[in-house]
Formats: structure tokens, sequence, C-alpha cells
């Protein structure tokens, strides 16, 4: 058996063992790692840690320390009211200014992880708040950030198309552009009426941005992570001392009397979180190292209110993340990826091919950078895309950018995980697995959609 058919045997393997065991996958991942980079591929240490993605382990400690630090202060409960008051009370309209928001900052130039990065910790606040669900919020930040991914202007957009260029290859950027937007709009639409759309159309917030008895849900859970009793008991103890009557911000009547201090640390903290925006889409400074210098400077203005910060940064989630990026690493570095690619664009049917490189391209990019993906699998299907095979160029592109990008919604990629680490009053083992389950079926379905839609038809 060669050393890529024992990669992908043995990362089947930990599937089925994280799935059947407790055991967070990604320690598994990194035991596999080693044995497989070692046993199967000869290689050492040094190699196999090149694997380790650091950038992403930076990025999602920078986002979710910062975001508990607003979570404590109440800045994300101040931020749920103004919100609530723009749309007039409309629960049902906050997913989509999270997915049209995405969207915009994607299109116009953010890395899709960072327009995440930025918009999901407050979209799941309001999720929490309102009795939105979760998966509903986290899911439509996500698409809406792939939707607006292929401008013309924009990261991944720019990115195929000088790939595409260089091939020598015919190129619509409208189409691509088009076709992310609206895939990724038409499965918005239906996850929003799937998941509970209908009973947000009927709910609404007061003038305060309070909603009725009946329809609140708890929120003494803060930042990243669930507490047990006494440690909630600490955070609301906090929560008290950031705001002297002992309620929320959300839940204190409008205009009434805030201590000064604690206004002007959570104007503060928003100034800390456009900073962030800015700083990281339009000076690409890396959002990691942004997210905790910022989390420090709040952190120095008050060290006891926001000590307990540091320990709810989703560490678990973090864990599982980067140990299967390493183990992708690895593959990567064997050769198994395009080994991969290779065998399959070798197929005699050009059509064929072109699904199956949309499978791989949505599999792969399920666990690893969608970038990477889309300038490896594009070049492998120039030959047929070239000759008199009947596979449109330009629609086979839009097929390919869509499977590969909009399968980030698993949890193992970085917007996934992202939902995953700021998703608040949920049972995180049901939300992993709801993630996952969802993440599988895009990847199943979606490849097969799209090469229907701009392949064959």
């Amino acid at each position: 058996m060669s050393a890529h058919w024992i990669s992908i045997y043995a990362l089947a393997a930990m599937f089925v063992v994280a799935t059947v065991l407790p055991i967070n996958m990604g320690v598994i991942a990194f035991v596999g790692a080693f044995l497989v980079g070692t046993l199967a591929a000869g290689m050492n240490a040094k190699a196999i840690m090149a694997g380790f993605p650091a950038d992403l382990f930076l990025t999602l400690v920078g986002i979710t320390y910062l975001f508990a630090l607003a979570q404590n202060n109440g800045t994300i409960d101040w931020l749920v009211r103004l919100a609530v008051r723009a749309v007039r009370g409309r629960i049902a309209a906050i997913p989509w200014i999270m997915f049209f928001i995405a969207a915009l900052l994607t299109s116009v130039g953010a890395v899709s992880p960072a327009a995440v990065a930025i918009i999901a910790p407050i979209a799941l606040g309001f999720a929490a708040r309102y009795g939105i669900n979760p998966l509903l919020m986290g899911l439509m930040v996500v698409h809406g950030a792939q939707g607006g991914g292929f401008s013309p202007i924009s990261i991944y957009g720019g990115i195929t198309n000088k790939i595409v260029a260089k091939a020598g290859l015919p190129l619509s950027e409208m189409t691509t552009m088009l076709a992310s937007l609206g895939v990724n709009l038409s499965v918005s639409l239906l996850l929003f009426f799937l998941l509970g759309g209908m009973k947000l159309l009927r709910q609404k917030a007061d003038a305060s941005g309070a909603m009725p008895a009946v329809g609140r849900v708890a929120h003494g859970q803060g930042g990243a992570q669930i507490y047990g009793d006494a440690e909630g008991e600490a955070l609301s103890e906090e929560r008290r001392t950031a705001t002297p009557d002992g309620d929320s911000l959300m839940d204190a009547a409008p205009g009434g009397n805030t201590q000064a201090g604690s206004r002007g640390y959570q104007l503060a903290t928003v100034g800390g979180l456009i900073a962030l925006a800015v700083l990281t889409l339009f000076y690409k400074l890396d959002i990691g190292f942004v997210a905790i210098t910022i989390g420090l400077l709040l952190t120095l203005m008050a060290p006891n209110l926001q000590k307990r910060a540091l320990g709810q940064v989703s560490w678990p989630e973090i864990m599982l993340i980067v140990g299967v990026s390493t183990y992708v690493g690895v593959m990567d570095k064997m050769g198994t990826i395009n080994f991969v690619g290779h065998s399959v664009a070798g197929l005699t049917s050009p059509l064929m091919a072109a699904l199956l490189l949309c499978f791989v391209g949505a599999v792969v990019s399920a666990f690893a950078s969608s970038t990477a993906v889309l300038g490896s699998l594009i070049p492998l299907a120039v030959p047929f895309l070239q000759g008199d095979t009947g596979v449109s160029a330009i629609g086979f592109i839009a097929a390919m950018a869509v499977s590969s990008t909009i399968v980030d919604v698993s949890p193992f990629s970085t917007n996934g995980a992202l939902v995953l680490a700021n998703a608040k009053g949920i049972d995180r083992d049901v939300f992993f697995r709801q993630l996952m389950t969802y993440g599988a079926i895009v990847t199943v379905v979606a490849p097969v959609l799209v090469w229907l839609l701009f392949v064959v038809l």
C-alpha cells in the first residue's frame, strides 16, 4: 500500500474514532501526523511541524480573547441593543444584516476568515440574546462571506482570475462572482426557513431592545465557552462590576444612568473593534496579532475585570482545528493532495473529470485553504478545458470556485472554527456535530449541484 493511501485511510479512521469516542480529534490528528509522517513518509519532526497552522492558531486565540473582553464588559450587549433599534426590533432582519455585511467585507477585499472573525462573535451574541438558532446565524455569516468572495477586487476573485489568465483560459469575472453570490444567497434563504426563520418573522423586540418574557433566552454564559455554576457566578460578578445595577446593558432602560467609566470602557472597546477591522481589511495586518494587541490594551485599562478572558478562549476547538490542519499539512507535503488531483484529472471523460475535481476541491477545502485548492486544482483541469471536449472553461471555473469555498462552513475550516468558537449558550459537542453534519451534506451536494448548473447545463 502506498504512503498516499495510508494517509487517506488514516484520516478516515480519525473521523470514525472521534465520532464514536468522546476524544478531541485534534489530539488524534497530531498523533496521526506524527505516525504517518514518520513511518509512511519518512519525515522528521521539523518537517511535520511545518504543517502547523500558526496563523490560524493565532487568529483563533486572538479573536476569541478579544471578544471575550468585549462580552465581559457589556460591549456586545450594548451593540446588540443598538442594532435591534436600527432594524426597529425586527428580529428576522438580523441574520440578513449579518449576511450582507459579511458579503460586503469580502467583496471589497477582506479575506473571508477575517470578515467572519469580525462578524461572527457579534452575530452569535445576537443569536444568544434573541433566541435565534445559532446554527442559522453562524451559517448566514459564513455563506455571506463566501457569497461576496469572488468580486473582481476580492482576494478569492483576484487569485482565481490570475490563475485562469496564466493558464490561458477564457474567463468571465462577473459569471464567477454572480455564481458564488447566487448559490450562497439561495442556500441562506433555504436555511432561513428551515432553521426557524418563520418564527423570527413573528417576533419583535421593544424599543429598549428587550424581548418579551416568552421570547427571551438565558445569556449568563459569556465569551467563547460555557461555564459551570461557579464560573458562571464569578462571571456574573464581573458584569456587576462593569454595570453597577447588576443588569446587562441590554436590559437597562434607554437613557438609563451607566457608570461613566464603564461606558467609556465600552466605547474604547468599540474603537478597538473598529481598529481591528481597519488594520486587517485595509492595511492587511495579521488579524491574530492585531486582535491580541488590542486585547492587551483593553486589559491594561481594566486588568481585574478582564482577568478571566484568557480562560474563555476556546482551547478545545483550537486544539481540534490546528491538529487536523497539521495532519492535512503532512498529507500535502507527502504529495497526497496532488496525487488525488492528478488521478482525477487523468480520467478519460471530461465531464466526469470536472465533477470529480469539484468533489476533490470541496473535500480538501473543507479541511485546508480554499485559496490553495483553487491554485492547485484549476491548473490540473487545463488539458481538458483547452480542447474541444464540451466542457465550458467559464462554467467549470465558476463551479470549482463555488464548490471549493461554500464548504468553509465545515468546523474544520477557519470560518467554521470561528463560528464554533464563538457560539454561546449551546452544548458544544452537539453544535460541533451539527456543523460537521451540515458541512458533510454541503460537501456532497454542492459539487453535484454546481456541476449541473454551470458545467452540464
